[in-house]
Formats: structure tokens, C-alpha cells, sequence
């Protein structure tokens, strides 16, 4: 794998990230909590090592509103902290 093609595929993971964070409508927590910069920068990191990009595509894809996200989610525990925020 290119530095290239490693650098999409991270940019890609980071960005169901944020859909997902979208998705479980916490988008707006994940800003305002204490060193949000530092806790969305590991939020990204956990994205990126994650081996379900396909599966997760493809669930964001698919559901229109979902109380907690799918259970191979790195950042459940997050977003559950996120939610509970509100």
C-alpha cells in the first residue's frame, strides 16, 4: 500500500467519523467538551484502526435514526458519554 492510497483510507475512515457522529446526533457534544481537539483527534484515531469502513458505510447508509451505533463501533463508549451530554 502507497503512502497515497494509506492517507485516502485514513481521510475516508475520518469522515465516517463524522458521519457518525452526525448520526447519533452528538456532532455539537463532541465540540464543546473539554479538550474537544484531544477527543476527537483519539475519536479519529479509533476510526482509522477499525477494520469495518465497509460494514460502517453501509450502515450509515442504511439507518435513518438509531439510538446507539452498531456494536463493532470503536467510539460506542464515546458517544454514549456524548448522549448523555444532551
Amino acid at each position: 500500500m502507497s503512502l497515497l492510497e494509506y492517507l485516502i483510507g485514513a481521510d475516508a475512515r475520518t469522515a465516517l467519523m463524522e458521519r457518525m457522529m452526525r448520526k447519533m446526533g452528538v456532532e455539537r457534544q463532541l465540540k464543546v467538551v473539554a479538550d474537544h481537539a484531544a477527543v476527537t483527534g483519539r475519536a479519529a484515531d479509533r476510526c482509522r484502526s477499525c477494520g469495518h469502513q465497509d460494514e460502517c458505510a453501509a450502515w450509515l447508509d442504511e439507518t435513518t435514526h438509531a439510538e446507539h451505533p452498531p456494536a463493532y463501533c470503536r467510539n460506542s463508549d464515546l458517544i454514549a458519554r456524548l448522549q448523555s451530554i444532551r
